[in-house]
């Protein structure tokens, strides 16, 4: 199997594009926070007021900022202008918050990337946001979770965590 960022001399390279149709394309990508139960009992009604603002609504806007600077983030990734990126963030029990990235574009490439990036940082700002209540917080997981478009779908293979 060939690494599709190395041209015919092993060396990194942007992927050519160029010759595919543009089509509609979707990722959805999902990170886990667990918090300790010190800040989980903190959140009322779905959120956390603190002296940087609201967890969950700064984490919305920094995941949607990530998602769309993808390309200056990760290397070789394509610009891409995003049709629509949207992030829910909600806490289960008080311990676990999930946050959901969710990227569509018509293009040549996917939004795969854009969508975990978009994840990543959502979750990395609830973790920046909390950590003055305590830095015992775990980014658990972030996946991508279904795309849809190009060469192939991915759909959900496992259960969540």
């Amino acid at each position: 199997m060939s690494l599709s960022h190395l041209n015919e001399d092993r060396k990194p390279s942007m992927v050519d594009v160029g010759a595919k149709d543009a089509t509609l394309r979707t990722a959805h990508a999902q990170a886990i926070v667990l918090l300790p139960a010190s800040i989980g009992k903190r959140f009322r009604d779905g959120d956390l007021e603190t002296s940087k603002g609201s967890v969950f609504q700064t984490a919305n806007l920094a995941g949607v900022m990530a998602a769309k600077k993808t390309s200056e983030l990760i290397p070789l990734c394509h610009p891409i202008g995003l049709d629509h990126c949207s992030i829910d963030i909600r806490i289960e029990g008080e311990v676990r918050v999930v946050v959901d990235c969710r990227c569509r574009v018509h293009h040549r490439t996917g939004v795969e990337m854009e969508a975990l990036t978009g994840a990543s940082v959502a979750a990395l700002t609830v973790y920046d946001m909390c950590k003055c209540i305590s830095h015992d917080i775990e980014i658990q997981t972030v996946k991508l979770l279904e795309k849809t478009g190009g060469k192939k779908d991915i759909q959900p293979s496992r259960a969540d965590p």
